[in-house]
């Protein structure tokens, strides 16, 4: 188990290494420079500023320097806001998108395994067919489309719920609803389906034998070996769920990190656009770490150990 852990932890450290050295090809790759947009300044202030950001620098000290401020969890003062360090954007940023993050993977979730045992135990029948017609809409509608459909429905036609910012409870049920879709309907399908195969296995047949209650058979015996699949996924889901953050908090208004970053690229604020890709590059990792670990301690059929799978 240790060695496992000091293996992905390694591909870990290289991954994110990858990351922050694209982004960083990619930043001083775009032509020009983020203050040509500045009217008010001339040649000698840009000069000035660029030297500030340590933009005049050649592009091996640059990275040097930017590997210096991510080793020390320092990402620099904002471009575009000078009062403001990125740091503190993520900070005032990335808890509300966290939170909407989380209670999306909670709904998702709950909801998605709650449709497909629902359609397993009512297997070809109307809640079958039902559930899995709303798993085909939610796969096939982009959470940005339905964002706009449900507030055009729901909030202004309606009326029935507020749609910017993120000040109450009211104001989370259409992001969490348009984002939570996708994920629950892929997670109904899933749980669907593995919950079907699980159900014809010998051990579920033994239970009824036994007399066993329906629902203690299903929440006892099955659903944990249905699960098994659902959390294999669960890193995928939650780097979608959170990236996909973005959209839906610049459609709702929400003042996430998603505001702060599509203002950095319209903006070209490269500290900006930099540390949030390596913050969020640096967290996503570490959830699919510990989905890995989380995977293997529920499944005891994984061994760790060198010659087998990962």
């Amino acid at each position: 188990m240790l060695k496992y852990i000091l293996k992905r932890f390694l591909i870990m450290l290289v991954t994110l290494w990858v990351i922050i050295t694209l982004t960083f090809i990619l930043m001083v790759s775009i032509p020009g420079s983020p203050f040509n947009s500045d009217q008010s300044s001339n040649e000698t202030i840009r000069a000035n500023l660029e030297a500030h950001y340590n933009l005049d620098e050649p592009y091996p000290v640059q990275y040097l320097l930017y590997l210096k401020s991510i080793a020390t969890f320092d990402f620099g003062p904002s471009i575009k806001q000078p009062n403001q360090s990125v740091n503190d954007l993520l900070s005032r940023g990335f808890p509300i998108s966290l939170e909407l993050g989380i209670l999306t993977i909670i709904v998702a979730v709950i909801s998605g395994i709650i449709l497909g045992i629902l359609a397993a135990l009512r297997h070809n029948g109307v809640i079958d067919y039902l559930a899995m017609g709303i798993a085909v809409l939610g796969i096939s509608i982009p959470n940005f489309i339905l964002a706009t459909l449900l507030i055009q429905q729901l909030a202004v036609n309606l009326e029935l719920f507020p749609t910017a910012t993120w000040s109450s409870p009211a104001h989370m049920i259409l992001p969490i609803a348009a984002l939570a879709t996708g994920p629950m309907a892929i997670i109904a399908r899933l749980t669907r389906s593995t919950m079907l195969e699980v159900l014809t296995q010998d051990y579920i047949k033994m239970a009824k034998a036994k007399g066993l209650s329906p629902w203690k058979i299903v929440f006892k015996h099955a659903l944990r070996n249905a699960l098994m699949p659902v959390v294999t996924i669960m890193g995928t889901l939650l780097a979608g769920i959170l990236t996909g953050t973005f959209v839906i908090e610049q459609i709702f208004a929400i003042p996430g990190m998603g505001k702060y970053f599509v203002e950095s690229i319209n903006q070209r604020d490269y500290p900006v656009i930099m540390g949030t890709t390596v913050f969020y590059s640096a967290f996503l990792i570490l959830m699919l770490f510990l989905v890995d670990i989380a995977y293997g301690i529920l499944d005891p059929r994984i061994k760790f150990h060198r010659k087998g799978g990962d």
